[in-house]
């Protein structure tokens, strides 16, 4: 009889809806006020929903998904301080986070390299994480839902010309993430006939950028190459225009944002044009598309909320391959949740139950998520394409695509 019930209860937990009798928390740092607050509140959304999806499924593990969510408050320091608390105190076996690469970084170098702690960065770009890989500081358990900026400089570059941008200025946030995107532009823009009239860094959360605008204004540029977050960006946009600026702007991925559009207002950004990582449709996409905002009041074109959800649905389905939440084993189980030879699993509940009765059954899974198929290089990275948008009548509004081959294909001509 015991044994009969223990068999009993052991079906329940993979039934969806099931209550289940263990819990598996992973941890999540992400910037949820300070300038990047915008993109974690949706980050933290989107796993939430990935986490709902794959708990009514049938849970993974016999176990129910849950996260404990820390604020780095776009502070470096309070990134870390929360990451350490997670590992070391909480013993979570993942981490999801940070959103923006100077947030990632220390993360990954500071506890989760060295505590080999599986970490997954929803839209951390920066060539650093990259370079952090190659060079062997990372264990192997970095990984991003978001392409390097080492693609988005080439599309950048490419967007610029092919708008009338033959001269133009740069004012960049003056950290790992503006440095190195100026870098990555640079060479192809010049390649493509640009020339960059002037370099301005800045330091972030100030009141008044006058002085930086001031000294981008010289040389007479045709526009402006702002590097930025919604908060800074808007405060440096507003004194660009107000100084008499060219109100022409090109404008990184995290820029999408209607909270800058707001703050500067629309009537000024009519020639303003933007790259951000693309997606490849699938029916994830359109499920996510269809369901989020009912989910999280957020519109699902925010920021990082589409490959936030990617992100929480692959440490999800890495630790029901894994069978439980084995630090060791979840960088492996990541990689087999997309392998190229399973069956092909999309998002939402009634693809995860698929998913998780085909790994329950030892069976592989190619998990096509709502950013597209991906799969991870030896460095954690993905390829894949890129959005080209326009501000039009205060919308970001898609106007083309620069796929993975063009994006390679520009950065073939520099010499």
């Amino acid at each position: 009889m015991k044994r009969t019930l223990l068999a009993t209860a052991a079906a329940l937990a993979f039934l969806p809806g099931a209550s289940f009798a263990c819990d598996i928390t992973v941890g999540l740092v992400l910037e949820l006020t300070g300038e990047a607050g915008a993109y974690g509140q949706a980050g933290a959304k989107s796993v939430e929903m990935a986490f709902r999806d794959l708990n009514d499924a049938g849970g993974v593990a016999g176990c129910t998904l849950k996260t404990d969510t820390r604020d780095s408050q776009t502070q470096a320091n309070v990134a870390v301080d929360a990451a350490t608390q997670l590992v070391q105190v909480a013993k979570v076996p993942a981490i999801i986070g940070g959103i923006i690469s100077p947030m990632s970084i220390p993360i990954l170098t500071s506890v989760t390299g060295p505590a080999k702690v599986l970490q997954v960065s929803p839209a951390s770009s920066s060539p650093t994480l990259t370079a952090l890989g190659r060079e062997g500081k990372t264990n192997g358990v970095f990984f991003r839902t978001i392409t390097s900026d080492a693609l988005q400089g080439a599309a950048a570059a490419k967007f610029a010309i092919d708008n009338g941008f033959k001269k133009i200025t740069i004012i960049h946030q003056n950290n790992d993430f503006g440095v190195n995107l100026v870098k990555e532009f640079t060479d192809p823009y010049k390649a493509l006939g640009g020339e960059i009239v002037s370099v301005t860094p800045y330091n972030a959360k100030q009141s008044d950028y006058s002085a930086e605008v001031t000294a981008a204004m010289a040389g007479g540029a045709d526009a402006l190459y702002l590097i930025s977050d919604p908060v800074d960006g808007a405060t440096i946009a507003r004194q660009w225009v107000s100084q008499g600026g060219v109100q022409k702007f090109l404008l990184n991925d995290g820029m999408n944002s209607d909270d800058f559009i707001n703050a500067v207002g629309k009537e000024y950004l009519g020639n303003a044009f933007g790259t951000s990582s693309g997606t490849v449709t699938t029916p994830s996409t359109e499920y996510f598309n269809a369901n989020y905002k009912a989910f999280s009041g957020i519109d699902p074109a925010a920021p990082a909320a589409d490959r936030s959800y990617d992100a929480g649905a692959l440490v999800g389905l890495a630790i029901a391959i894994a069978g439980g939440p084995d630090a060791a084993k979840l960088p492996d189980a990541l990689r087999k949740a997309v392998d190229p030879a399973g069956e092909v699993i999309h998002a939402g509940k009634d693809e995860f139950v698929k998913a998780l009765g085909l790994i329950k059954d030892g069976k592989a899974i190619r998990y096509e998520g709502v950013i597209g198929p991906v799969a991870f290089d030896q460095y954690g990275d993905i390829a894949g394409p890129f959005r080209l948008w326009q501000i039009v009548d205060g919308k970001v509004t898609t106007v083309g695509e620069l796929s993975t081959a063009d994006v390679e294909a520009i950065k073939a001509q520099v010499k």
